[in-house]
């Protein structure tokens, strides 16, 4: 945690760390480990509320835990821009982090693969892969997909890249 700004630090100190070594084929303990997940989740979103910090909304998608739906969102120059969020939990999870997608950008920016997969090779594979099996889903969102988006969403809106639902109704309508 060295180098990380003071927000950052005190933020992940409060996601609970997982301890359950499990993933998707390891049958009652991928059990045990969703559970652990949830928690982790629900720890995360309600320290993001009690910030007023609230920024995604996701839930598992299928009963197995193991694809996961739903929606981030940034305020850049006081406008909400939203985006579906979507990510399936690898077999080799959690040695293997998430690849989060953002479907909507896909094309948009270099930091992407194919598919709207955010690009999180260079500064959070080694972190996850230093606290495996400790981190999860929330660690993945906070440490990964949080400073994504505020890296890539502002330079996406200033050069026009995306535009504000308000300013797109707005043009089609012209």
């Amino acid at each position: 945690m060295e180098g990380w700004d003071p927000n950052t630090k005190s933020t992940l100190t409060q996601i609970p760390l997982l301890t359950t070594k499990a993933g998707p084929r390891d049958g009652p303990a991928w059990t045990q480990r969703l559970k652990e997940e949830y928690k982790s989740l629900i720890a995360y979103t309600q320290m993001n509320k009690s910030n007023d910090n609230d920024w995604f909304r996701i839930s598992a998608a299928n009963p197995e835990g193991t694809r996961w739906t739903g929606k981030c969102w940034y305020v850049h120059n006081l406008l909400k821009y939203e985006f579906d969020l979507q990510f399936d939990i690898p077999v080799t999870y959690p040695a293997t982090a998430p690849e989060l997608e953002l479907p909507q950008l896909d094309g948009k920016t270099q930091k992407m693969y194919r598919g709207g997969k955010i690009c999180l090779t260079v500064h959070f594979k080694p972190l996850w892969a230093k606290n495996c099996p400790r981190f999860g889903v929330a660690h993945a969102l906070c440490l990964g997909l949080a400073p994504w988006l505020a890296a890539e969403i502002p330079i996406l809106v200033d050069s026009g890249m995306i535009k504000h639902k308000d300013d797109a109704a707005t043009s089609a309508e012209s």
